[in-house]
């Protein structure tokens, strides 16, 4: 039955995840924190952070991880299958429509329009995990005491040097993890 609910969880993200993975990471929390309660929302941000740094789409790392959080290796594979089933679908008949059509005015309105959802969708995770990370579990609150200063200052150091002097992504993950491993252990 485990593997059922699974499949038809991941089925749900790989069919309603128009966008990408990023957009696919509200559609999954919707589905494994607040209707399954499969994972915490820490467990949950740890996925994130897990799926966003191992080699893949985003979706279906995180579609494995709860597969194998939840039933194990079995689990795993067919979460995977479940979310990469409707994609594979859509994007063959999509590719096939798109070059057959691509020339039509309604095709190019199409597309624009499904910018700026996409982009909302994007936003409203990455601001979760950002309330997350500098809050915790209890969400936005005006209490200053709240806020995990640690976090901040990892989060606006990581941002200064992304824009200021164009660094590697991959170089202030791993130094933010350094920084952030230094910082709690000390603390």
């Amino acid at each position: 039955m485990i593997y059922l609910e699974l499949l038809w969880v991941f089925i749900q993200v790989g069919l309603f995840s128009i966008g990408g993975g990023y957009a696919a990471i509200p559609i999954i929390q919707s589905h494994v924190v607040e209707a399954k309660g499969w994972l915490t929302m820490t467990d949950f941000t740890d996925l994130i952070t897990i799926a966003e740094m191992t080699p893949g789409p985003i979706a279906i790392n995180s579609a494995t991880f709860v597969g194998m959080q939840v039933a194990g290796i079995a689990g795993g594979i067919i979460a995977t299958i479940g979310c990469i089933i409707p994609s594979a679908i859509i994007v063959s008949l999509l590719a096939f429509l798109y070059f057959r059509f691509r020339s039509l005015s309604f095709v190019k309105d199409t597309l624009a329009i499904l910018r700026p959802a996409i982009v909302a969708l994007i936003a409203s995770a990455g601001i979760g995990i950002l309330i997350l990370s500098f809050w915790g579990e209890g969400g936005f609150t005006t209490d200053v005491t709240a806020l995990n200063i640690v976090s901040v200052i990892i989060f606006f150091s990581a941002m200064f040097v992304l824009r200021k002097y164009k660094t590697n992504p991959i170089f202030v993950m791993l130094g933010s993890g350094v920084l952030g491993a230094v910082f709690y252990l000390l603390l």
